[in-house]
């Protein structure tokens, strides 16, 4: 059996307000809850969980989109007043990155309702 990332739990000050916010980023839809879990399933059928916690360090999720839902996502947040980033250190207002490393590769940052950091970002070709 190879092995998988299946879930990860998110922690959220109101857990199905965060996790609408990143499901409409992503086009995506909330899943019915799972005990005391908000699930949002990814493609690869892995699983962010939110879970209601008043007090915890905010995290980092990337997520991996193709270029189209890239366009899409971004002008989500932009149509939705959402401030993102070129960078990880949310420096670059209004900005997306473009990997020197890995042709074709672009991203950004933004944070949701609970200062967690996401990035969206496409896989690009290869480095020339």
């Amino acid at each position: 059996m190879t092995v998988e990332l299946n879930h990860t739990i998110v922690p959220a000050r109101d857990p199905q307000a965060s996790a609408q916010f990143l499901a409409e980023i992503l086009g995506l839809s909330v899943d019915p809850p799972v005990a005391h879990f908000t699930p949002v399933t990814l493609a690869n059928q892995v699983s962010l969980d939110y879970d209601q916690l008043d007090d915890f360090e905010p995290h980092h999720y990337a997520f991996m989109l193709g270029d189209q839902e890239f366009d899409a996502a971004l002008a989500r947040i932009q149509h939705g007043g959402i401030t993102h980033y070129g960078d990880p250190a949310c420096q670059e207002i209004g900005q997306i990155y473009h990997s020197q490393h890995t042709k074709g590769r672009r991203g950004t940052y933004f944070r949701d309702p609970d200062g967690h950091l996401m990035e969206l970002l496409t896989r690009g070709g290869t480095g020339s």
